[in-house]
């Protein structure tokens, strides 16, 4: 029996051809995962407004919700009033400070008047020495007055400092009642409703960055040496028609203990083996979802 030497040539070519086509074998396999913010309200109240839906993409900064601030208000608009009340409790020493000064002239006039006629000696000395008493009295009317009437205003006045505190701390309630969107990123889930009541730390919605997955794998002690931090890996997921995409990634981290395998992995002998968890960050198309398998190819 001879067989065709050109058939004996082809087989091997066709078993080649097939073996380059198929996807290498995985080193690791793991899920996409990603890091999610759970934005909650910092003041409780009632929530007026939410402005976040499931799938809804929402910037950085962007104002999201609102907690009713109305007894807020209130409270600092009845602050406000009492600080305004104390200033009108101050006392001004001006007008009685006035009269003394026009008393004090008016015995300085005097004094001049009785300094000449002492100097023709047509008036007494003693009448002199009265009258420079009188000007010490007054003075020393005038000085009062202005003592009596600074440590009234400043006893007045030093009540004002604990009702701007407590304006001040109004202020940053209010302020607390608006909340912000910390990240930008893609809404998981929505947790609150509007017209609820929420409490401080009440959860909001969840909130996640997708334009940047992470495949979490695992290898075992063995394939550690192989993985380096910044390593460029190949990370191959599923497409519908049956095959394997390949997308590019980078080993961001890696465990520094071991531990068991997860219980995601059934058979007892792969139980009992000490693995290490390891992250591979892969930039997200649109096609990446949270908790999609992926496999890691080294080469």
């Amino acid at each position: 029996m001879q067989i065709d030497k050109r058939l004996i040539l082809f087989v091997p070519a066709l078993l080649w051809m097939g073996c380059k086509n198929e996807a290498p074998p995985a080193d690791a396999n793991g899920h996409f995962e990603a890091t999610e913010v759970t934005v909650s309200a910092e003041v409780g109240g009632r929530l007026l407004m939410l402005k976040a839906e499931e799938g809804q993409t929402i910037q950085a900064n962007e104002w999201v919700a609102q907690v009713d601030t109305t007894l807020l208000h209130l409270q600092k608009k009845a602050l406000e009033a009492t600080l305004h009340a104390i200033g009108k409790k101050t006392q001004d020493p001006n007008p009685q400070i006035a009269v003394l000064e026009e008393q004090k002239r008016n015995v300085l006039r005097e004094i001049a008047r009785f300094e000449k006629l002492v100097a023709e000696k047509a008036a007494l000395p003693k009448q002199l020495d009265d009258l420079r008493g009188q000007l010490d009295v007054v003075e020393a009317q005038i000085a009062a007055a202005r003592r009596q009437a600074g440590n009234v205003n400043t006893g007045i006045l030093s009540e004002r400092e604990p009702i701007q505190a407590q304006i001040q701390l109004l202020d940053e309630q209010i302020r607390r009642c608006a909340v912000y969107n910390p990240i930008t990123g893609v809404v998981l889930a929505k947790l609150a409703e509007p017209s609820e009541m929420v409490a401080p730390g009440s959860p909001l919605y969840r909130i996640a960055r997708l334009d940047t997955l992470e495949l979490r794998a695992y290898v075992s002690g063995s394939q550690l040496p192989a993985l380096k931090m910044g390593r460029q890996v190949q990370v191959q997921i599923d497409t519908p028609d049956g095959s394997l995409r390949k997308v590019p990634g980078r080993v961001s981290w890696i465990s520094q203990k071991a531990e068991f395998t997860p219980k995601t992995i059934q058979t007892r002998e792969e139980r009992v083996n000490l693995v290490y968890a390891f992250k591979v960050r892969v930039p997200n198309d649109g096609s990446l979802k949270i908790g999609m398998p992926g496999e890691v190819v080294w080469e």
